[in-house]
């Protein structure tokens, strides 16, 4: 397999001839033009193809024994399970040849949210949300994610941390770091639910499409629980696109989705920062030159609203 790209993803070219035949088959036109989109950690191929028909689909693929390729498989399963109306691309096809799998989904046209106070993306966001984990998940989306463990579940950070605090820990981290091991423990205890969770949100995650409006895509890591998760990890993303902390942490007590599990919220953020906080400070994975600055930054955001929410 093409060893991951040091400083981006995967490109068209990298493909196999006789997956990209296939795809021009399926798609039944030739590919006439590829872009492949800012933003994302991944290394594999995941790029807007322009058919010479004028048409534009989405494609992610990558070789069969690279360890993207399930959670493209996973992604493509889900997208065809989600209830109608959901905040989703519709699933084209999922195909595979020459030891390549390609999932194709639908292009949405429009830039990535913006979720600054100054734009009503980030209100659209929330009332997706509400929407989403308003009821329990439906049986296709259970089966579809059944078989995969549920990566939230198992967040955790600051128990190694305190182990052997690093000399760059924030203060606001290191004077509290007992009491978020403490609620860091809790938050396997209450992982587990019945409502439809994204698993990665986030502004590059979202296209604010041209007719759609909001929609979330990337959904390789999408799971069950909790109807806080989402929401929960939207609120340092709203740090970081310059919102006040104290007005995150108000909308965390007010939104649907997380009012009614003030605990479980608490748990599942603290959670997250501390597995922010440690992977930050891991070396960084080929074909993701822009994680570990990023998990720095997005660390620190929930650490501000966690201290609201603490004090």
């Amino acid at each position: 397999m093409p060893v991951p790209p040091v400083t981006g993803r995967l490109q068209w070219t990298d493909v196999p001839t006789q997956l990209r035949a296939r795809l021009e088959d399926a798609l039944d036109t030739p590919v006439a033009d590829t872009a492949t989109p800012a933003g994302g950690f991944g290394h594999q191929l995941a790029a807007a193809l322009t058919l010479e028909c004028g048409r534009r689909v989405f494609v992610k693929a990558a070789p069969d024994d690279d360890p993207l390729t399930p959670a493209n498989v996973h992604e493509a399963a889900v997208l065809a399970a989600l209830p109608p109306g959901a905040p989703a691309p519709d699933l084209l096809g999922i195909h595979s040849t020459a030891g390549w799998t390609a999932v194709v989904i639908a292009h949405l046209d429009g830039p990535h949210p913006d979720l600054s106070p100054a734009s009503t993306d980030a209100e659209q966001a929330w009332a997706l949300l509400d929407k989403l984990t308003s009821s329990p998940a439906p049986p296709s989306y259970l089966a579809a994610v059944s078989t995969i463990p549920s990566t939230a579940a198992s967040l955790h950070g600051w128990d190694e941390l305190a182990a052997d605090p690093p000399a760059d820990l924030p203060a606001a981290a290191r004077d509290r770091l007992q009491q978020l091991v403490e609620l860091e423990a809790l938050w396997p205890a209450h992982a587990h639910g019945d409502r439809i969770v994204h698993g990665d949100l986030r502004a590059d995650n979202m296209v604010r499409d041209h007719h759609r409006g909001v929609t979330f895509v990337d959904w390789a890591h999408a799971t069950t629980g909790p109807a806080c998760i989402d929401a929960a990890s939207l609120a340092p993303q709203l740090v970081l696109a310059e919102h006040v902390p104290e007005d995150v942490a108000r909308l965390l007590r007010d939104h649907p989705a997380t009012a009614n599990s003030p605990e479980t919220t608490t748990a599942f953020l603290v959670a997250l920062a501390g597995h922010w906080h440690r992977d930050a400070r891991k070396p960084t994975p080929p074909g993701a030159p822009g994680l570990r600055a990023y998990q720095h930054r997005a660390a620190a955001a929930s650490l501000a609203v966690i201290r609201l929410r603490l004090s």
